[in-house]
């Protein structure tokens, strides 16, 4: 069963930073994309951030050039670095992860509030 931690949420004043991480439980982490989504209060989730399996990234448009996805092999894990944040960013910021059958995981969120 695959079985996610994540942790670095919490509240930050607008322009601060953040790191979220997401170690997962995963059988050959390396084979899988992984990606972090958000969900805003009363908005729909949507994807913030992905990093295949190559190593290649992309990322929303709100988002390019304030935050940057990576991942360690090594450790199983994904890491979110946000920074010059926004009130707007405010969300439950999940892990997720995706294999070549399709595959979906999500980890159980973390809140990040971006608020003076």
């Amino acid at each position: 069963q695959v079985q996610f931690v994540e942790s670095g949420g919490g509240l930050v004043q607008p322009g601060g930073s953040l790191r979220l991480s997401c170690a997962a439980s995963i059988n050959i982490f390396r084979l899988y994309a992984m990606g972090w989504y958000r969900q805003a209060p009363g908005k729909q989730r949507e994807l913030v951030a992905s990093i295949t399996s190559g190593s290649k990234t992309d990322y929303a448009d709100s988002v390019k050039g304030r935050f940057t996805i990576s991942r360690d092999n090594a450790r199983s894990t994904v890491y979110l670095q946000m920074n010059s944040l926004k009130p707007e960013d405010t969300a439950v910021y999940y892990c997720n992860a995706l294999n070549s059958r399709l595959q979906n995981y999500w980890g159980q969120g973390t809140m990040v509030t971006v608020s003076s």
